[in-house]
């Protein structure tokens, strides 16, 4: 990665399950200057951050004018990843999402638009915010797809304003601004539990993979919300990683990508794989629809992104559960501390305690 030879990166959100990947990925396989992380440990734990000498830990919000003040002009790269983690913690608190999600991509975007230096913004925008809500048969969600006005969660509407925001501060001043549009990530270094509780039990149980690998290893039933019928796009975190890096390198300004693998998996099909892998006893549990959502079946198109990046996924979804059952089994003491400190909110999680 010539291209980040002798910068200065600014990673939003490093210490996450997604900005740590990048972050370690960067150091290993560049040779920039610095590397600056920014992360108030809301969703997060600080033992994901890298210990390297070109790194810089400021722990806070982006949104707080002081840590914007330290933020050094000459910034070459700037990759935006922080969020008021997940579509339940929106939904039980809009404000805090609102404050974390929203306030924050907009304070960033406008006091970035004065550094003349920059090569690249690069936002982690959500693939969900914009994809069809169905569930018949989905069709693959392209980049300029039309965007509704009704949305299931605050979550994906914060996240679309930050689209907004980015697009406005690109019209106004050609703002280096490029979308990446995730899809449903998973991999090492996503941690149940990680960071404070944030008022519902989806602070420890957070995404669906790590979620039924945690609980396939305690041959825990595992729920399959509308019987296991719902459909994402998995993409292994290195492959995103490798994608936000393609954005930043070759995106053009103003434009979106989707970061997908395309090929859209039902869960039920997610947890056959686990239990499987895992050698689990672990049973499937029959659960409703959840009342919230609307977005059962999507999965991204691949086409923009391989064409105008080069961008392709490599890992394929049972070698990367795979690594990730793996990852869980070697950081099992990790993971078990984070869900603990929320035992007294979430009673369910003492039977991990043996």
């Amino acid at each position: 990665m010539k291209e980040f030879k002798g910068k200065k990166i600014l990673i939003v959100g490093g210490a996450g399950f997604v900005g740590s990947n990048l972050a370690n990925k960067l150091l290993k396989n560049s040779d920039c200057k610095q590397l600056i992380i920014v992360d108030n440990l809301i969703s997060s734990e600080v033992e994901n951050i890298p210990i390297d000498e070109r790194v810089k830990f400021l722990q806070g919000s982006i949104a707080d004018d002081a840590l914007l003040q330290q933020l050094d002009e000459g910034l070459d790269y700037v990759f935006h990843l922080s969020c008021y983690h997940g579509n339940q913690s929106s939904i039980f608190d809009p404000l805090k999402d609102h404050e974390n999600n929203t306030i924050t991509s907009l304070k960033l975007f406008n006091h970035l638009e004065r550094f003349s230096n920059l090569k690249k913004v690069v936002y982690a925008a959500a693939g969900c915010a914009v994809a069809e809500k169905t569930y018949d048969d989905a069709e693959e969600t392209l980049e300029d797809a039309p965007i509704s006005l009704f949305h299931d969660s605050p979550y994906s509407i914060s996240k679309l304003i930050g689209e907004f925001y980015g697009n406005y501060f690109f019209l106004k001043n050609n703002f280096p601004f490029v979308k990446a549009r995730f899809q449903n990530v998973y991999g090492p270094r996503e941690i149940l539990g990680a960071g404070r509780w944030r008022g519902t039990p989806h602070t420890v149980w957070r995404n669906v993979t790590p979620t039924f690998i945690w609980k396939a290893l305690h041959d825990e039933e595992l729920p399959l919300d509308n019987g296991g019928e719902t459909s994402r796009d998995f993409i292994y975190v290195e492959d995103l990683v490798s994608g936000l890096i393609h954005c930043a390198i070759s995106g053009t300004p103003g434009e979106a990508y989707n970061l997908a693998s395309g090929v859209e998996t039902k869960i039920l099909e997610l947890a056959e794989k686990i239990i499987k892998i895992s050698n689990s006893k672990s049973h499937l549990k029959i659960m409703p629809a959840r009342n919230w959502d609307r977005s059962g079946r999507r999965f991204g198109s691949t086409k923009k992104s391989k064409k105008e990046l080069g961008f392709s996924v490599k890992v394929a979804l049972h070698e990367g559960l795979e690594s990730t059952i793996l990852w869980t089994k070697d950081n099992y003491e990790l993971i078990k501390k984070n869900i603990l400190k929320h035992e007294i909110s979430v009673p369910d999680v003492k039977k991990y305690h043996s």
